[in-house]
C-alpha cells in the first residue's frame, strides 16, 4: 500500500488526550481528525493519495486510527441522496439510493436529518468496509460528507439573498447548491478536472433556475491556498462572486501550521 502522510499537531500533542475521532473519506485522499474532551483539535492525519480499499490495511498501522475512541465517518461519495422529511421512510433507503446509482448488493444505509428535518441526507456504506471499521472501533457512526457543507448553508441561510449558489470544491469534485429565496432548490456532486467545468455547471443552473446573471451571487468554498481559482479568475465570467472561508466551528490546540492551507471546508465547519 503506498500511501503518503502529512501530520498536523499541536504543540503538547499526546495521544492519549484523544477522546474521539472524526473521518472524512474524500473521493481520493483521507483525512482524520483527533479531538479531546472538549471537541478540540489535537492532530490531524491526512494522506493526499489514498484508496478506499486500503482502509482496513489503514486502521491496523496509522497511530490514531489505532485508539479505541467514540468514531465518525464521513463519506464524500456520489451516492447520496435528498428527502424531505416529511416523506422520509427508513425501510425506503435502498429505493432513495437506487434512483442514484447501482448499489452493491449488500450495503448499510444511514441518514441525517437537516434542517430541523426538513431534510433527511440517505446514503450507504459497503457492507465489507463497515464491518472493517466496527471491528476498530466499538462506538462508530457513519455520515455523508455533505452533512457539513449543507448544515453550514442551513445555517447561513438568513444571509442569502434571493437567487444564490454556492460550491464546495473538493478532490476533484464540487458540491453545487441554488438557494431561492433563502430555500434550498438545488444541490448535487459533479465531477471536475479543470477550473472551466466550475464555470460550466455554474452557468448551467442559472439557466436552469432563471436566475438573472446580474443579480445572483456565486460563493465558492474549498479553494487551497495555491489554486488557479482566484477572485480575479471568477469575476471575468460572474458579477458578483466572492471566495470565502466559512466561519469556524471547529477549535485548535496551539501549534497547528499550515493547516489552512489545505482548503479543506472541514478544516473550518463540521457537521457534529
Amino acid at each position: 500500500m503506498e500511501t503518503t502522510l502529512k501530520v498536523f499537531k499541536s504543540d503538547k500533542f499526546d495521544a492519549g488526550d484523544t477522546a474521539s475521532l472524526s473521518l472524512f473519506l474524500y473521493p481520493s485522499f483521507l483525512a482524520i481528525f483527533a479531538k479531546d474532551q472538549n471537541q478540540a483539535n489535537i492532530g490531524i492525519h491526512f494522506y493526499p493519495k489514498f484508496d478506499w480499499n486500503s482502509l482496513e490495511k489503514l486502521i491496523i498501522s496509522d497511530p490514531l486510527l489505532k485508539i479505541d475512541v467514540p468514531a465518525r465517518v464521513y463519506l464524500h461519495q456520489s451516492g447520496f441522496s435528498l428527502v424531505p422529511g416529511v416523506l422520509y421512510s427508513s425501510e425506503n433507503d435502498r429505493t432513495y439510493l437506487e434512483y442514484v446509482q447501482e448499489l452493491p448488493e449488500k450495503s448499510h444505509f444511514f441518514h441525517t436529518a437537516l434542517d430541523s428535518n426538513n431534510v433527511q441526507i440517505v446514503s450507504f456504506i459497503e457492507e465489507k468496509l463497515k464491518r472493517s471499521l466496527q471491528a476498530r472501533f466499538t462506538e462508530i457512526s457513519f455520515y455523508h460528507g455533505s452533512c457539513s457543507f449543507l448544515s453550514y448553508l442551513f445555517k447561513e441561510r438568513f444571509n442569502l439573498i434571493g437567487q444564490e449558489i454556492l460550491v464546495n470544491l473538493l478532490d476533484g469534485k464540487m458540491y453545487l447548491a441554488a438557494f431561492t429565496d433563502q430555500e434550498l432548490t438545488t444541490f448535487n456532486m459533479f465531477e471536475i478536472s479543470e477550473k472551466e467545468d466550475l464555470l460550466k455547471y455554474v452557468q448551467i443552473l442559472i439557466k436552469q433556475l432563471n436566475f438573472n446573471p446580474k443579480h445572483v451571487r456565486v460563493t465558492i468554498y474549498g479553494v487551497p491556498s495555491k489554486s488557479e481559482i482566484t477572485e480575479e479568475w471568477a469575476q471575468e465570467y460572474f458579477h458578483n462572486v466572492r471566495i470565502l472561508t466559512p466561519h469556524a466551528n471547529q477549535n485548535y490546540s496551539h501549534g497547528f501550521k499550515k493547516i489552512k492551507d489545505l482548503g479543506l471546508f472541514e478544516v473550518y465547519w463540521q457537521y457534529q
